[in-house]
Formats: C-alpha cells, sequence, structure tokens
C-alpha cells in the first residue's frame, strides 16, 4: 500500500521514528469518523467540479472510489494500522490504490485542520440526534410508569427526611423536568455545532474560489464559519455537548441512588426485575442493583471527560495544536457513555415493580404537621405562631410514642383552642389534594402535568 505520509514529509531527511509515529497517531480512535470524513470529502469534491476547480471527469472517479471505500470500511474490508497517522491519510492512500493519482485532487482546498473540524461538528450533530432520542424514549418509559400509578402516594423527602406525602407520579415527573432541559440544552448546542468550517484552510482560508454555502448545504449545515482561525481551532461544540452530557448523568445518577435506596430492604418502595439485577456469589438472598449503581459510577466517567477537554484547551495558542486530538477519545466515551446508561434505564424502569402498599404506610402521621398549623392559619393564627405550635405538637407526641392521628382531641386543644373535631378530616390523602396549585402535587395538577409531558415528547 502507498504511503501517503511521505508527501507529508518533504522537508525532513529521514522517517520518523517509529515509537514517536505510534504515539501521535490518532488512526486506532479516530477511524470511527470514517462516515463523517467520506461525507465531507465528497461534498467538498461535488464543489471542487461545480466550480471548476477539478474536472467534472475526475469528481466522479474520486466519488465513485470514496463511495466503494465506505462500503469497504463498513464491511469490515480495511484494516486500519498505524501505518496511516489519521482517518484522512488511511482513506486517501486507499483512495490512490483504487484510482491512481487522481485521487490527488481529493485534498484540493482544505486542510486537514479544517477538515478534522468538519468531522468532528457533523459527529457531534449525529450524536445530539442520537442522544436526544435516548432522552425522549427514557422519558416515554417515566411517563408510562408515572400515568400506571398516578395514585400512589409516597412520602416526599428533603434531606432524606419524611417532609410531606406526595404522589409518586408527581416525583417521576420531576426527572421528567430535569431530562427535558438536558434535550433542550442538547438542541441549543446543536446551534453552535451546526457551522461549517470547510474552506477555512489550515487557518487563513484557501486561496480558491470555493462555494463554502454549496457544501453547508450537501452537508446540511445551516451556517458556515466566519473566522478561519476560530473555525479551525474551536472546540467549544465538544465541551458543550460534554457538560450537557454531564449533567444529564447527574440526573441519571440522582435517579440511580433513589432506586438503589427504594430497592433495599429499608425502603422496599420497589423491586428491580431480575434481568436488571445481579446475585451475590457467596450470599445468596442477595438482589444486588448493579446497574443503577453503576450508572452512577459511570457519572464521574463523564464529568472526567469534561474536565479533560477544558483543561486541554485552557492554554492553547490560536490556531491548531496537536493537543486538540485529545479530543476524540473523550468524546467518543461520553457519548457511549450516556447511550448505554440511558439504554441501560429505558429497561430497568420499564420492568420495576412498584410496591404502592409498602409506599403509602411508609407516610408517617408527622408529614402532616404542615397541614396543620396551615389549618391553624386558615383560622387567622399567624404562620409562624401555628408553625411553634405544631412543633411542640410533634414533640408532645413523639415523646409518648404516639402518632399525630392517635392524639386525642382534647390533646390537640392543650396546644390550641382553635383545633375542632374537623381536625380530624386531615389525612395523607387531603393532604396531596390540597396542594393543588399549578406545579403541585394534587392529583388534579398530576394528571395536567402528564399531559402536558405527553405533548412535550411528541413534538
Amino acid at each position: 500500500m502507498t504511503d501517503r505520509n511521505e508527501s507529508l514529509r518533504g522537508r525532513f531527511q529521514k522517517g520518523m521514528d517509529k515509537k514517536a509515529h505510534q504515539f501521535v497517531a490518532s488512526i486506532p480512535f479516530d477511524k470511527r469518523l470514517y462516515r463523517q470524513d467520506i461525507s465531507g470529502s465528497i461534498a467538498n469534491t461535488r464543489m471542487l467540479a461545480k466550480q471548476g476547480i477539478i474536472s467534472q471527469e475526475n469528481a466522479e472517479r474520486i466519488i465513485s472510489g470514496l463511495n466503494s471505500i465506505r462500503d469497504e470500511i463498513a464491511r469490515g474490508k480495511i484494516e486500519f494500522t498505524t501505518e496511516f497517522e489519521d482517518i484522512h491519510m488511511a482513506i486517501e492512500s486507499r483512495l490512490f490504490e483504487k484510482i491512481g493519482e487522481v485521487a490527488g485532487h481529493l485534498h484540493t482546498a482544505r486542510s486537514r485542520n479544517d477538515q478534522i473540524a468538519l468531522d468532528m461538528r457533523l459527529f457531534v450533530k449525529e450524536a445530539i440526534d442520537l442522544t436526544v432520542g435516548k432522552i425522549k424514549q427514557f422519558q416515554q418509559v417515566l411517563l408510562d410508569i408515572a400515568e400506571a400509578n398516578k395514585e400512589v402516594i409516597m412520602p416526599g423527602y428533603t434531606h432524606l427526611q419524611q417532609a410531606q406525602p406526595v404522589l409518586l407520579a408527581h416525583h417521576l415527573l420531576a426527572y421528567f423536568e430535569m431530562l427535558q432541559r438536558d434535550v433542550e440544552r442538547l438542541q441549543d448546542c446543536l446551534k453552535r455545532t451546526d457551522v461549517l468550517p470547510l474552506g477555512s484552510g489550515a487557518l487563513a482560508g484557501v486561496t480558491y474560489l470555493v462555494d463554502r454555502d454549496f457544501v453547508a448545504k450537501q452537508l446540511g449545515f445551516s451556517a458556515v464559519s466566519k473566522n478561519s482561525i476560530d473555525a479551525v481551532s474551536d472546540r467549544d461544540f465538544i465541551i458543550e455537548y460534554e457538560a450537557t452530557a454531564a449533567m444529564l448523568a447527574m440526573h441519571l445518577s440522582r435517579l440511580a441512588e433513589e432506586i438503589i435506596l427504594w430497592s433495599s430492604a429499608e425502603f422496599g418502595f420497589l423491586e428491580i426485575d431480575d434481568a436488571y439485577a445481579t446475585s451475590s456469589s457467596i450470599m445468596p438472598q442477595k438482589k444486588n442493583p448493579d446497574i443503577p449503581e453503576l450508572v452512577r459510577g459511570k457519572t464521574g466517567r463523564v464529568y472526567g471527560n469534561l474536565i479533560s477537554m477544558l483543561t486541554v484547551m485552557k492554554g492553547l495558542p490560536l490556531a491548531y495544536n496537536r493537543d486538540m486530538q485529545e479530543d476524540k477519545e473523550r468524546l467518543f466515551d461520553t457519548v457511549d457513555t450516556i447511550g448505554s446508561c440511558l439504554d441501560v434505564f429505558i429497561g430497568l424502569i420499564k420492568t420495576v415493580t412498584v410496591n404502592s402498599d409498602r409506599m403509602l404506610n411508609a407516610v408517617n402521621s408527622y408529614t402532616l404537621a404542615t397541614d396543620l398549623a396551615d389549618y391553624l392559619t386558615r383560622k387567622e393564627l399567624p404562620f409562624r405562631e401555628a408553625h411553634n405550635i405544631l412543633s411542640k405538637m410533634v414533640k408532645y407526641a413523639v415523646s409518648r410514642g404516639k402518632s399525630l392521628h392517635e392524639l386525642s382531641l382534647k390533646e390537640y386543644q392543650k396546644f390550641s383552642p382553635l383545633f375542632d373535631d374537623d381536625v380530624r378530616d386531615i389525612s395523607v390523602e387531603t393532604s396531596v389534594a390540597s396542594r393543588n396549585v399549578v406545579g403541585g402535587t394534587a392529583p388534579k395538577q398530576v394528571i395536567i402535568a402528564l399531559a402536558r409531558a405527553r405533548r412535550i415528547i411528541s413534538r
């Protein structure tokens, strides 16, 4: 196979040291960009022919060769080795083998600097679409389980202490909102990713009369870059994807933590399906929540990729520097990690068993303390005073090993004469129903929220 890297060593008297060559080679990982690289090359070739920079005949031979190479790679017929420095040179070398010296026109009016910037932007655009699609699938599963359990009441927590009763559906819809913000951030990231860098050359632009708008249209970009130096040295779009992915991973990790807690014997709120749990090698009774634990653990990995990229870019002078080669493995790993976490969570949540009785029975009467304070406030007692009365009542009940339900009306009236027989009407169910405000946990509001969420993911 012809070594096209030789053309890049014209001023050097000897070849690169073998270990040094292996050190700088990116082909072991950037081979993943072959589809994007070939698509960019085809679009650029069409433009060169349209502009009369190369002949239509040569353009057709190049495009035919590139399509053939894409098919060969897809079928595993090409072995990538570090003989080639990167995916660009590997494809170009194979093109020389297939069509001869005509392949030399392929690199007209571009540099590997704007070429790799193009490949990465195409990849991130696809990654955004893929990630958004998986998030929407996960949102759908969350809505399905929320809908199926929309009457289930559970303890709501702050500081992991029981606070007020809420609907399980309302709790799950909180994650829907988090995920929707992730979708919106990714869609916003797409705006800044959707910019064509090709035509920027190495850093100063190109001397040919190219039609960048034509190439942009061919490749589905909505805009072209406005500064050639920035275009080849910008990796903000990768960092932005990484940052959004890190927040998405954080949201998944929070849910993972709750699944781990809720599936424990102490909570018993749900059971993970056997297909998404593991057994112990020594304790036969164990059903370990390894899937959510790994999702929680992989969040640190996604964070690390973001910090790595920020650190790589923080001290680079303009324009392109080889340090930027480090962007690919970090990005690929994040895309793969986030994708696998979403995939496995979709299956886990879809098959989880909710223990509604255990959730309801776990709600202790002290979570109604705020409702009782509100009861007094509606009788024109200042809320701060009502809060103080209920604090004393709770302390009294706890000291006697009683729930608030078990206190007699006479005991209630020791703390305030405003308490009357109707105080017995306050229950877990009335507490939930009374939060009938937009965004509240009342059943009416949750039904509205579920319908709104369905509309959002159907867009």
